[in-house]
């Protein structure tokens, strides 16, 4: 009977991660129409094999708490946290109403997304990953990563070959991936949204997978290591979200200063730089007409000035973000409760933001429209939600994550911590930077990479794990 339970404890551990790697394969896939109960999250493919990799767990003899572990325990608190504000703020939760949904409604499902992304997420993830070597957890989820790269990148070059260069003999071909149900070919002006939805959510994917792409110029020894993390940065390019072009530059260079302070790779770095500068400049004189109105249209989307005062969706942004400070402003401590930030924000609409928006009209303000205006920061959105109790603990997530993985940096311990602290710290930077044109938690990186330092650091070495800088197998 034992070695039955046994056996039974290790399929059900086994089919938990199957789901895991097809989650994370399939999770930039979210142009499709899913199950309405599930809410945010009923359009996100990955999530499906996440929440069935989570229930998978109960079939197995035990399931890793780590309650011990600080980080995991911040995030606990904040989630405890939400509750209670929400509950302090019963008397105005209980009266909200707006767009056909009541207060405390509002905040169940709120809530309900919540655990969802900060506790079904992590614990799925790190009872993954949790009996991996540090150097296999680092060659498996990078070729998971790679494979669904390889995959959306090559779907996103069709796109951009048809949006950018305007070859249509690629339609065919593009269209073609239709009979998939995952796949909805669609244009957009001068961008490429590959598989998501629009180029933001896809922006998404690319600065979650971008310092696993980078790392293998830290791994491997020929000229293709560079070959993953170029062709993040060319499809970024083609990708046109403000946000994917200075995250993601950001986060090339963080991987750079590292890489300068380690032996060996300053010379790499210098020349890297010189071929790549001289390439790009061939490149844009072979085909100068179409590269460089596109590099000048991306230079230009960085003007946040002309931008805010033109852009109507611009203007939406900062509106949004500035009544959520109005909102903050007046409920400083406890904030107006968890989920409620749309109800009060919306009598705090600066009027140079709405003036001549036809967004607020036709969504944010009609009641008949059924979603909830977004907040496009998480930051303002949980100011006003959760006040500056809850939004300390947000900021102490990646203050002692970003801490954390330095420290793994600078004990210089096996290769594959080094590379997975690179990564680590890369990937948080470029999260905290996102999350101020994103208002949800739903972000499966940040919590991948969160279960990742939390097994490093209470699990930081299987037994019989042997360090190597050979990494031939990725």
């Amino acid at each position: 009977m034992e070695r039955n339970n046994k056996q039974g404890a290790s399929k059900a551990r086994s089919f938990s991660y199957v789901l895991f790697t097809l989650g994370l394969f399939f999770f930039p896939f979210n142009d499709f129409e899913g199950l309405s109960f599930l809410g945010e999250y009923s359009n996100e493919l990955g999530t499906y094999f996440f929440l069935l990799g989570f229930f998978s767990l109960f079939f197995g003899r035990y399931t890793v708490i780590p309650y011990k572990d600080r980080l995991f325990l911040l995030i606990l608190l904040f989630i405890c946290w939400c509750f209670i504000c929400t509950v302090l703020n019963y008397n105005t939760v209980s009266t909200n109403y707006f767009k056909m949904t009541g207060g405390i409604e509002r905040f169940i499902r709120q809530y309900l997304s919540l655990l969802i992304a900060a506790f079904i997420f992590p614990v799925l993830f790190i009872n993954a990953i949790w009996r991996m070597s540090n150097k296999d957890l680092l060659i498996k989820i990078r070729k998971i990563f790679l494979y669904s790269f390889i995959l959306v990148g090559s779907y996103g070059l069709l796109e951009a070959a048809i949006s950018i260069f305007h070859i249509s003999a690629f339609k065919i071909l593009y269209e073609a991936f239709d009979i998939f149900p995952m796949f909805n070919a669609h244009y957009h002006d001068n961008r490429i949204s590959s598989v998501a939805f629009e180029p933001p959510f896809f922006a998404i994917y690319l600065i979650t997978i971008s310092g696993w792409m980078f790392s293998y110029i830290l791994t491997h020894k020929s000229i293709y290591r560079f070959v993953p993390g170029v062709m993040v940065l060319l499809i970024t390019f083609f990708c046109g979200s403000r946000t994917a072009l200075i995250t993601i530059t950001i986060q090339a260079g963080i991987f750079v200063v590292i890489l300068y302070q380690m032996p060996g790779y300053k010379r790499l770095i210098i020349n890297s730089i010189r071929y790549g500068a001289a390439l790009v400049f061939i490149v844009l004189m072979l085909n100068s007409k179409t590269l460089i109105e596109a590099f000048k249209e991306r230079i230009d989307s960085l003007d946040f000035k002309n931008n805010l005062t033109e852009n109507v969706s611009n203007k939406s942004r900062f509106g949004m973000q500035v009544a959520a400070l109005r909102v903050f402003a007046e409920n400083p401590i406890v904030g107006v409760g968890y989920g409620q930030q749309s109800y009060h924000a919306r009598h705090e609409y600066p009027l140079w933001a709405t003036k001549d928006n036809y967004e607020f009209e036709l969504y944010y303000k009609n009641h008949l429209e059924p979603s909830f205006p977004p907040a496009f920061n998480l930051y303002t959105r949980y100011l006003a939600e959760t006040g500056i109790i809850g939004f300390i603990l947000i900021i102490s997530w990646f203050i002692y994550a970003i801490r954390k993985s330095l420290r793994i940096l600078k004990t210089k311990q096996l290769f594959a911590n080094t590379v997975i602290a690179t990564i680590l710290l890369t990937s948080f930077v470029g999260f905290m930077l996102n999350w101020m044109q994103v208002d949800s938690l739903r972000m499966y990186g940040f919590w991948l990479s969160v279960a990742i330092l939390i097994k490093i650091t209470q699990n930081p070495i299987y037994p019989n794990e042997q360090d190597s800088s050979s990494y031939s197998a990725l």
